[in-house]
């Protein structure tokens, strides 16, 4: 197999998301838009702070509402 193949079938860590996977950041929205607080999303602080960083990215280039 190739090791590219294997990074392919693994998981995501909300870690590894950008701002280009708007499908998997829409999990962590609203309907209106709005940023699911981390209650909500059982996420560490560390990754609800990236998630927000990169949901903002992918507003600033339009993908999300």
């Amino acid at each position: 197999m190739n090791s590219e193949e294997d990074t392919q079938k693994q998981s995501k860590t909300p870690l590894d998301f950008t701002w280009r996977d708007t499908e998997q950041l829409k999990r962590f929205i609203t309907e209106t838009g709005k940023i699911l607080p981390r209650r909500i999303t059982r996420l560490s602080a560390m990754q609800q702070r990236h998630i927000t960083r990169v949901i903002k990215q992918a507003r600033n280039m339009l993908l999300l509402k």
